[in-house]
């Protein structure tokens, strides 16, 4: 595999670090001036490495590896480093904290304006976003852990007292956030004969079948998803709707708007005037659905689990949001592979029920539709057709293959990329807005690293490191070469030479996407190799003939020749024992072990043959 994860989270660390730490000031904003969202971002491009892989820890100034140390080395040394980044971890908390409090999940400078011309008003760029929710529980929740851990490191009273506030501030804001995510869920339901109920029977319906039997049979399939949002949605926002899913005619959709929906239910046992109102649309997107999934499944990790991250309060959250997760989940994994032709998803580009399409909401869908593999445990056939759907999408974003002239995937996906517009409930308060994402490359080869660690064949498993590898040569080709900067992405320029428009900034939206999808491969070679059941049996084969042929040394006589023949025998029994313990989880290995055990066999059965025609 050409993802060298430690290798590439290195170099990024030292990007972020010359890049963000000058003059003895942390530098805030890229390609967006400082907001929340970037802002959470360009910290979790550090945090995230640090809190999930071991070697990567900054917790422990004494057992900090000297490669860690010498990429962070614009931070200071082992000892600063850690100071440091809880002075900035403060200073991001200080930045999003009302003065009564209120932790601030503003998008800011993320959000634009459709019209180029009139730029969003001040009460547009206070309003609150469900990607900063999403980023400060996957933030916060590394900053506990960070905080934890260094204070078993520290002595002076002075910094346990910064730690232990750090962990009590982002504690907060991990409750705030996660109260956000509630108060953000929609439901959204309409009539089968409207145009959102045509445009999703059009994306469903691939085999051609009657629509009144299209929408019976999806309800159908979607029965527990119906009686969970109808009985199980207690708090938050989303109660309403469950009671309207009963009716036959009706269909709907379900997950997150792209920020607190209009009089969205403040939830009773969090501090109410820290609950500002909301003006998002009360219906879903797939694009902060996607987000949100995502950072609810970091409240569920072995790691959030084994270190008590959440108080019980936050747990009590947690339960409301996993209902929420497993719903949301379970009604888009339904969605992907309805009916007996094709899977919808497969039907590039998925269509949303506003009549958006494109190639960049097939990558969300489809990693919706891997976590469901997961729980089914889908079989080699399934895997393989998301593998080829990847490609598929890796070719239509022109990774993989070359762009034609004037190719619009170019614009729409990568640069300016995919285009959001925000629907606001009520009157406006400013022009239309948009939330612009330009990470379909780096989200698509996280996507591929996430179906890597699913699989058990060793063919798919090896089509799927090609696909990997494919995409970080794209993605390689993209950064930015100049100044600080050098490491970090964006310049899709460098990789389409169309591209006329070049960056002095970096996109901390797209390098911690990157970050993401290398924590991810970094899992992966971490893991066990798989095993070929193949190899498997011919090396056990091989290993009962090399037992039997050792024996038969041993009859005539080995353990009592003399000592090159003796060291010999004993060589030979060791690498055959190696073999037998290592043949389950690496039987390649023991391949390699076993076949050398039988040349050496029969390099002795040879020679003594030679002796006795000698004679």
């Amino acid at each position: 595999m050409r993802v060298r994860p430690r290798l590439h989270l290195l170099e990024i660390w030292r990007g972020v670090a010359t890049t963000s730490y000058n003059d003895n000031k942390w530098t805030w904003g890229g390609r967006f001036e400082s907001n929340s969202v970037s802002d959470a971002q360009q910290l979790l491009c550090l945090m995230f490495p640090a809190t999930e892989i071991s070697s990567f820890g900054l917790g422990n100034p004494d057992r900090t590896e000297e490669a860690t140390l010498e990429a962070l080395a614009n931070l200071g040394g082992a000892q600063k480093i850690p100071l440091l980044i809880v002075q900035v971890l403060h200073e991001y908390l200080d930045r999003y904290t009302a003065d009564d409090g209120t932790p601030l999940f503003s998008g800011g400078s993320h959000f634009l304006s459709r019209d180029p011309d009139s730029p969003p008003t001040q009460a547009q760029l206070e309003l609150d976003v469900v990607e900063s929710f999403a980023a400060s529980v996957t933030l916060m929740l590394a900053t506990i852990s960070f905080a934890r851990s260094l204070q078993r490191s520290v002595k002076r009273e002075e910094h346990l007292s910064s730690l232990r506030q750090l962990e009590e501030r982002a504690g907060r804001r991990l409750t705030a956030a996660m109260v956000g995510l509630l108060r953000s869920f929609t439901i959204n339901t309409f009539e089968e004969t409207s145009r959102m109920g045509q445009a999703l029977l059009r994306s469903v319906n691939q085999a051609g079948l009657p629509e009144r039997r299209v929408v019976h049979d999806l309800r159908h399939e979607l029965r527990d998803v119906i009686a969970g949002l109808r009985d199980e949605i207690q708090i938050g926002s989303g109660q309403s709707k469950g009671g309207d899913l009963d009716s036959p005619n009706l269909l709907f959709e379900c997950g997150w708007s792209w920020g607190v929906i209009r009089d969205a239910e403040r939830v009773p046992f969090f501090d109410l005037s820290q609950q500002r109102d909301g003006v998002a649309s009360d219906e879903p997107y797939l694009y902060f659905t996607m987000v949100a999934l995502d950072a609810i499944a970091d409240l569920f990790t072995e790691r959030t689990r084994r270190a008590s991250l959440l108080d019980e309060d936050q747990q009590r959250l947690a339960r409301a949001l996993q209902i929420r997760w497993d719903l949301t989940q379970e009604y888009w994994a339904v969605l992907a592979d309805f009916g007996p032709a094709q899977w919808p998803l497969e039907d590039i580009p998925w269509r949303a029920t506003d009549e958006i399409e494109s190639d960049y909401l097939s990558v969300l869908v489809a990693g919706v539709a891997m976590r469901n593999l997961v729980e089914v445990r889908a079989d080699d056939l399934d895997l393989s057709r998301m593998g080829t759907l990847l490609s598929e999408l890796a070719n239509r974003g022109r990774i993989t293959r070359r762009p034609t002239e004037d190719d619009q995937a170019l614009q729409k996906l990568h640069d300016p990329g995919f285009q959001l517009p925000l629907v606001v409930s009520g009157e406006a308060i400013g022009p239309h807005l948009i939330w612009p994402v330009q990470d379909y490359a780096a989200v698509l080869l996280k996507r591929s690293a996430r179906l890597a660690t699913m699989l058990k064949d060793t063919d798919l498993y090896s089509d799927v490191l090609t696909l990997m590898n494919s995409l970080w040569d794209h993605l390689d080709l993209r950064r930015m070469k100049d100044g600080n900067t050098k490491t970090l992405w964006d310049q899709p320029s460098l990789a389409y030479s169309t591209l006329t428009r070049t960056y002095d900034q970096p996109s901390w939206q797209m390098t911690v996407r990157v970050v993401e999808s290398l924590v991810l491969a970094a899992g992966l070679v971490a893991n066990e190799p798989l095993r070929s059941d193949t190899l498997y049996n011919l090396t056990r084969d091989m290993i009962s003939e090399a037992e039997h042929l050792l024996d038969q040394e041993f009859l005539i006589g080995a353990d009592n020749a003399g000592p090159s023949m003796r060291r010999t025998i004993q060589s030979v029994n060791a690498n055959l024992q190696r073999a037998k313990t290592i043949l389950s989880k690496r039987p390649a290995s023991a391949h390699a072990l076993v076949s050398s055990v039988l040349l050496e066999l029969d390099t002795l059965a040879a020679a003594r043959e030679d002796s006795t025609w000698a004679r």
